[in-house]
């Protein structure tokens, strides 16, 4: 019999990301989610450069007011040129939203595999980002990788849905074919939830008016990120919202019911032009779960009532009052 859900142990989670906008609101909503226990967040490079996303991620913490441990993984892809998405994400990786300057990422910065190696139980590996991370922890220790993480869900890929870099290719898989295709080779127990699902998840420009109205210091700040979001989408998609891709790996951890799966066997093309990084299905693939459907209402529930609502909330942090004050 099921424990009842009261009763459950947060689930044991490690983030790879790259923030990045959507990243943004994927951590948020992964650290107010007590169905979760983030154990440890891996920055890697992606819509923006790793030093960057560091420094996002840093200051994502600081105004969550959450004490995690971060670990550098990926600097660059394995084997292509290095390309963010400075006109998506904007040079910062989070948009208009104010950040400090960026520093320099120290060599004694935990990767990926330490961060696993430091952990007394298996946990779910969530990616956002380009796989290059998990691909390198691959190389230093397959058998390490395999033993920590019984549950691989990516963000990653598509393969009905148009890309969004080519037309055959979705940014994450673009950025990396190789790393990807190390890890499918890899067989591990990877879900995919791609453009297929995560193009429906559109934000309008009404489901934000408390963030625009609001006068807290954090709803300003992520209404500034989420601003230059639209306005990406607006311009380039002629789209009158924007698409948070990486929310979705996380509901689905919160809500299972959210997603539906099918497994497929998949296969990475390592060509250059239009086909560089395209997810297809071939017989000879990897077996993976491919999100085919989603139920976006409770993925809207929860950004309103786990992010939204605390960034709309008046009371200063401690951090922001003691700013205030000198």
């Amino acid at each position: 019999m099921n424990a009842p859900a009261a009763s459950r142990s947060p689930l044991p989670i490690l983030i790879d990301t790259d923030p990045g906008i959507d990243d943004t609101m994927a951590l948020l909503l992964a650290l107010a989610s007590p169905e979760l226990d983030v154990r440890g967040v891996s920055v890697s490079y992606g819509n923006t450069v790793v030093e960057n996303a560091y420094r996002n991620t840093v200051e994502i913490m600081r105004r969550a007011r959450k004490r995690i441990t971060l670990g550098v993984g990926a600097r660059r892809p394995l084997k292509r040129p290095l390309v963010v998405a400075s006109e998506t994400h904007g040079e910062s990786g989070l948009g208009y939203a104010e950040v400090p300057p960026a520093g320099v990422i120290l060599d004694f910065v935990k990767s990926l595999d330490r961060l696993l190696a430091d952990q007394s139980q298996p946990v779910t590996l969530v990616t956002l980002g380009p796989v290059t991370s998990l691909a390198l922890a691959l190389r230093r220790d397959a058998e390490l990788v395999r033993a920590k993480v019984p549950r691989h869900i990516a963000m990653i890929g598509n393969v009905a849905a148009r890309g969004n870099t080519t037309r055959y290719a979705e940014f994450n898989a673009w950025c990396d074919p190789e790393a990807l295709d190390e890890v499918l080779r890899a067989g591990l127990p990877t879900e995919m939830v791609g453009l297929d699902v995560t193009r429906q998840m559109v934000l309008v420009p009404n489901e934000l008016t408390r963030l625009a109205h609001s006068g807290a210091p954090q709803a300003r700040w992520l209404h500034d990120a989420l601003r230059f979001y639209l306005e990406f989408h607006k311009r380039e998609e002629g789209l009158d919202g924007c698409i948070v891709n990486d929310v979705l790996p996380i509901a689905a951890l919160v809500k299972p019911n959210a997603l539906g799966f099918e497994e497929q066997r998949l296969v990475v093309d390592l060509e250059d032009g239009e086909r560089r990084g395209r997810t297809r299905v071939d017989p000879g693939g990897t077996p993976v779960k491919v999100a085919t459907q989603v139920d976006l209402a409770p993925v809207r529930s929860l950004l309103s009532e786990r992010v939204f609502r605390w960034a709309v909330r008046k009371a200063a942090t401690p951090i922001e009052r003691e700013e205030a004050s000198v």
